[in-house]
């Protein structure tokens, strides 16, 4: 899946990784030891997230792209 959701990567000291979270997905974070290792793992997490709601009959919230506030 090719989904453009917002994401927000930062360092954690205490994980010592990247860790990166999709806040339009509840509970759908991934970590990585590189920037580039954790938007890979990220992408994997957001279509198991995806998946997993289709099949439990959840709604999936569209991509809302850049806030109008940020």
């Amino acid at each position: 899946m090719n989904a453009k959701y917002e994401i927000i990567m930062y360092w954690s000291d205490e994980d010592n990784a990247f860790i990166v979270e999709v806040p339009e997905l509840p509970g759908c974070m991934a970590d990585g030891n590189t920037q580039n290792e954790a938007l890979a793992n990220i992408q994997f997490v957001i279509d198991q997230w995806i998946e997993t709601a289709k099949e439990l009959g959840r709604e999936i919230p569209s991509p809302k792209g850049k806030l109008i506030y940020a």
